[in-house]
């Protein structure tokens, strides 16, 4: 595992001096049980302020133009479960997990336990480096395109959560979205989107950015089930 875990420090842009915050970050409670180690609860709890100060940070910095309430929409949506569970996809934190034997077993949405991974992360990043630019600059690298996107669409329905409830009403689906075309010169950029569930297309949306591409495709796709 110690040569797998030099893997997701490559991945996530930091070498760390103490190889076992990093995996006491990635702990879920029934392998902690198990082993008689501890689980990554206590550094979730860290991380999971450290990870509200600095993207409250972000956004009073660099968002003038947002009232608070629109801030707090905006910070809520950047660092929810689901945007959480995302940045975990995208570095692979489950290749990396220690589960216990029930936890592996299990046929539960691991959604949750990948996102507080990424808060244990953060808190294990903030504590091995003892500098909170440094465990800024992770969170960023990570939260922006979803601060971008919420900032612009804030107050706005949410319709790709729409479409996920109202596939999964009667059980787990995979949803999956996809960029099939990108058209135009780089700053004015037009982006298509197919989303497709289980497998079969549904709709196919366009936008300025790939995150608007999907979400029109999902407004279709629920036109479409409606």
């Amino acid at each position: 595992m110690e040569n797998s875990l030099e893997k997701l420090e490559e991945s996530i842009g930091y070498k760390f001096k103490n190889k076992n915050l990093l995996k006491n970050a990635l702990t879920h409670t029934s392998y902690a049980y198990e082993n008689r180690v501890k689980s990554y609860e206590r550094l979730e709890y860290l991380g999971d302020s450290i990870l509200e100060f600095i993207s409250s940070k972000y956004l009073f910095e660099n968002f003038e133009n947002l009232s608070e309430g629109e801030m707090t929409k905006v910070r809520a949506y950047s660092v929810c479960e689901n945007s959480l569970y995302q940045i975990a996809i995208r570095h692979n934190f489950s290749d990396f997990l220690y589960l216990g034997k029930s936890e592996k077993a299990s046929k539960d949405n691991k959604k949750a336990i990948l996102a507080d991974t990424v808060e244990a992360v953060i808190a294990a990043i903030y504590l091995d480096s003892q500098d909170i630019n440094t465990v800024q600059k992770f969170i960023l690298e990570n939260i922006k395109d979803a601060v971008e996107y919420s900032s612009k669409n804030v107050g706005l329905k949410d319709y790709k959560t729409v479409l996920q409830e109202k596939l999964q009403a009667n059980g787990e689906v995979c949803i999956k979205y996809n960029i099939i075309k990108e058209e135009g010169p780089d700053h004015n950029k037009t982006f298509t989107a197919e989303v497709e569930c289980d497998g079969k297309k549904l709709a196919i949306g366009s936008g300025r950015s790939k995150k608007s591409a999907e979400m029109e495709a999902a407004r279709k796709s629920i036109d479409l089930l409606s």
